[in-house]
C-alpha cells in the first residue's frame, strides 16, 4: 500500500482511499528514523538536532494527517516543532532558523482538494528524494510498529515563528519608495494566510504597496479553480484582473505557495524562464561574476541573459532536488525552473514564492519601467511549451531520436534526451520521460514560428499519440 503514494519527490495521493491516517503515522516513524540517522551521520549532535519541524496546509485532511504523522515522528525518537498552518517555505526557513534534524510539510501542493501528501527535507531544507533518502523513509515507514507510543523524551512544542519569517522574506524587499499595485491570485491556498502576514492585508504593513486580493479564501479547504499556475486557464482571471485594476503585475500561487507564475501589466503571462533571465540580471548586477543555475527546458535566452550580464549560467536536471544541489554544489546566487520554483542562496538556496514576489517588486521599482518592457527582449524565440505523447516504449523511442539526429547537432543525455541544432538549424528540443505515467514530455524552442513548427511536425510523429491536457 505505501508503496503508491511515494512519488519521485515526495508522498502524495488521494486521501482517505490511497493515503491513510495509518500511512500518516508510518511515515513520520520512517521520517523520522532516517533523517535523525543522517543527522547522526552528519555529526549533527546538537539538542535541536532531534527535533523535526512539522507545517501543514489548508486542506480538509491536513489537520488530521498531521496529528498522525507527529505521532509517528514520536514514536519513532524525534520530538516535533509544530508551525501549523504555513506555505512550504515556511518549513524550509524553520528547518534552518531553529537548525533542526529536518522537516515535513503536509500538503499536495497544486493538486485537487481531495488530495494530499507529505514534502520531506533533511538538515539545512536539503530536499528528501527517490534518490537522496525517500526511498529509506518508505522502507523504514514499512517496517514501523503502528501501535508503537511515542518514546520517552520526546515532546510537541507549537512554535509562531511568523514574525521571524516576515523579517527573512522582507529583507529582499525594496521598495525604494515607488508605489506599485499588485493583484495576487492565492487560489485559495497557503498565499491566503502568507502574503497578508508578510507584505499585509490589502498592502497596508508596506508603504507604497497595494495589493488586490483574489481567492484568499482559504478556510474551506476548497478551490475557486484549481491550484496550478502553470495552467493558463487558471490565471486567465487574474489577467483580465490585473488589467481592470490598472496594477503594475500579477502574481498566482499555486496550493502551497512555494511557486508562483507573474503577469505583466497589460495581463500577459510572464514565461517562468524569461522571469528566471530577468532576475538573473538583476542579482548578477548586485553581485558581479556570480552564477545561475536553470532547469534545461528554459529557453536559451536564460543563459544568454546571464553572460551577458557577466554571470554563469549553469544547465541543470528539472526538478528541486537537482536545482538545490546545484545551488550548493556551485554556490549558485539564484537559480530558476519553468515550474514556477525560484531558488536564492541567501534563502539557504532553497525556492521560495514569497521571496520570488518580494524580489520582482524590488525589481519593478529600482528599474522604474513597466515590466512587460523588460521581458519583451528576452522573449525573443519561438517556444512549443511542454507537449505530451503517450508511448509505452519510452525509451525505444528516445534512442531512435538520439540515433535520428547524432549527425545533425549536439546531443547530451543530462535529463532525458536533448538535441541542440540550434547554431546551424535554428532550433533544439528536450525529449524527457514522465516518472509516473507512459508519457514522453517534449519542450522545443526555435528562432522563428516557421522553424519551430516545421520542427514539430518532423519530430512528433516519432514521439507517439500527443496527448492535450
Amino acid at each position: 500500500m505505501l508503496g503508491r503514494v511515494f512519488k519521485a519527490y515526495d508522498v502524495r495521493g488521494t486521501y482517505p482511499d490511497l493515503l491513510t491516517d495509518t500511512m500518516a503515522f508510518q511515515i513520520g516513524a520512517g521520517a523520522a528514523r532516517y533523517l535523525l540517522q543522517d543527522a547522526a551521520e552528519a555529526g549533527e549532535t546538537t539538542p535541536m538536532m532531534q527535533n523535526l519541524v512539522v507545517g501543514r496546509d489548508m486542506r480538509k485532511s491536513s489537520p488530521k494527517l498531521s496529528a498522525e504523522l507527529i505521532k509517528g515522528i514520536r514514536a519513532g525518537g524525534a520530538s516535533v516543532i509544530d508551525v501549523g498552518l504555513v506555505d512550504t517555505s515556511f518549513v524550509y526557513f524553520a528547518i534552518n532558523h531553529l537548525d533542526c534534524a529536518g522537516g515535513v510539510m503536509v500538503t499536495a501542493s497544486h493538486n485537487p482538494p481531495q488530495y494530499n501528501g507529505f514534502k520531506t527535507s533533511k538538515r539545512k531544507a536539503k530536499p528528501v528524494g527517490e534518490h537522496t533518502g525517500l526511498a529509506d523513509v518508505r522502507k523504514y515507514a514499512a517496517m514501523s510498529d503502528t501501535n508503537k507510543p511515542p518514546q520517552d523524551g520526546t515532546f510537541v512544542d507549537k512554535r509562531d515563528l511568523w514574525d521571524a519569517y516576515t523579517d527573512h522574506v522582507r529583507s529582499f524587499l525594496d521598495m525604494r519608495g515607488r508605489k506599485l499595485k499588485v493583484v495576487v491570485d492565492a487560489s485559495n491556498g497557503m498565499a491566503g494566510t502568507m502574503v497578508p502576514r508578510i507584505f499585509g492585508e490589502k498592502g497596508a504593513a508596506i508603504d507604497g504597496l497595494e495589493i488586490v486580493e483574489m481567492n484568499f479564501d482559504n478556510t474551506k479547504g476548497e478551490f475557486v479553480h484549481e491550484p496550478n499556475p502553470l495552467v493558463a486557464a487558471n490565471v486567465a482571471d487574474l489577467c483580465k484582473a490585473v488589467v481592470a485594476e490598472e496594477a503594475d503585475l500579477g502574481v498566482c500561487f499555486d496550493g502551497d505557495a512555494d511557486r508562483c507564475v507573474v503577469v505583466d501589466e497589460k495581463g500577459q503571462i510572464v514565461g517562468c524562464d524569461a522571469l528566471t533571465a530577468l532576475l538573473a540580471q538583476f542579482f548578477l548586477a548586485k553581485e558581479p561574476g556570480g552564477s545561475v543555475v536553470y532547469d534545461l527546458r528554459s529557453t536559451k535566452a536564460v543563459a544568454e541573459e546571464v553572460e551577458k550580464a557577466g554571470g554563469t549560467p549553469i544547465r541543470s536536471r528539472v526538478g528541486h532536488v537537482f536545482m538545490k544541489q546545484v545551488m550548493s554544489d556551485e554556490g549558485c546566487v539564484f537559480g530558476g525552473e519553468l515550474s514556477g520554483h525560484f531558488y536564492f542562496r541567501d534563502n539557504f538556496n532553497a525556492d521560495s514564492g514569497a521571496i520570488a514576489m518580494a524580489t520582482v517588486l524590488s525589481l519593478l521599482a529600482e528599474k522604474k519601467r513597466k515590466l512587460s518592457n523588460m521581458i519583451k527582449p528576452i522573449s525573443r524565440y519561438k517556444q512549443s511549451g511542454e507537449i505530451n505523447f503517450e508511448n509505452e516504449e519510452k525509451d525505444e523511442a528516445l534512442d531512435l531520436i538520439r540515433e535520428e539526429y547524432l549527425d545533425r547537432g549536439d546531443i547530451d543525455d543530462l535529463d532525458g534526451v536533448t538535441v541542440d541544432c540550434f547554431e546551424d538549424e535554428g532550433w533544439w528540443c528536450n525529449i524527457r520521460k514522465s516518472n509516473t505515467e507512459p508519457l514522453l514530455r517534449l519542450n522545443a524552442e526555435a528562432k522563428d514560428q516557421a522553424t519551430l513548427n516545421k520542427i514539430l511536425q518532423e519530430i512528433a510523429p516519432k514521439l507517439g499519440t500527443r496527448v492535450d491536457h
